[in-house]
């Protein structure tokens, strides 16, 4: 099975190449305005332009509104959307009836109960996201450069699709797909040289970290 890659939070142009000529398989744009990674949707755009045909670009929303939503994706016109608030799964249902476009729902997790939270969601969401519970006081619900205990995703049945964030760098990737086989990874902090700053060389050698991850789970 190929893993799926997602850098997110973009917002420049240099990131962008970076994540694409790394291999990414998706690519992220979040439009939260708390977040250091907020962009409009006219320049996610402009950006998401040079992924066409090489990844799926992907609008990140945090309860967000109809109206927010119809100017995302009129703007940056994702390919799919991500949910990282507290959407029920009838706004799931619904956004994706409004877009045709698929979601991918997003859920914090610390411990292996937390994981109970999927369940009214499946056959809902077309995939899910876990993340780490955000620190006491935090105002981000993701991208807090925090992991959990991903040993937890081992009792989740097998079937169920899901990219693992929180706290993802070049530094732990390895043990990450060493304890877990998730379909899809992402990260956002791991690869900034400071909040909302995607450094290209962190980008590269996060890639490099997965390939070598890669190559020593098939030896």
């Amino acid at each position: 099975m190929t893993l799926d890659i997602k850098i997110c939070g973009l917002k420049t142009e240099d990131a962008l190449a970076a994540a694409l000529s790394g291999g990414a398989s998706h690519v992220g744009f979040i439009f939260f305005q708390k977040s250091p990674r907020n962009i409009l949707p006219a320049d996610a755009g402009l950006l998401r332009r040079a992924a066409v045909g090489r990844a799926k670009a992907v609008a990140v929303t945090v309860d967000a509104d109809d109206a927010t939503l119809d100017a995302i994706v009129a703007g940056m016109r994702p390919d799919m959307l991500q949910l990282h608030g507290r959407e029920t799964p009838e706004r799931v249902a619904s956004v994706k009836a409004r877009y045709g476009l698929p979601a991918m729902k997003a859920f914090s997790v610390r411990e292996a109960a937390d994981l109970d939270a999927i369940e009214p969601y499946r056959g809902v969401a077309d995939r899910f996201l876990f993340d780490a519970k955000p620190p006491r006081g935090a105002e981000l619900p993701g991208g807090n450069g925090v992991p959990f205990d991903w040993t937890v995703l081992a009792a989740l049945n097998p079937g169920i699709d899901y990219m693992l964030s929180g706290g993802l760098n070049a530094a732990n990737i390895g043990e990450a797909l060493r304890l877990v086989r998730p379909s899809g990874i992402d990260v956002s902090s791991g690869v900034e040289s400071a909040p909302g700053v995607k450094d290209v060389a962190l980008i590269e050698g996060f890639f490099e970290a997965v390939r070598a991850a890669g190559k020593k789970s098939a030896a």
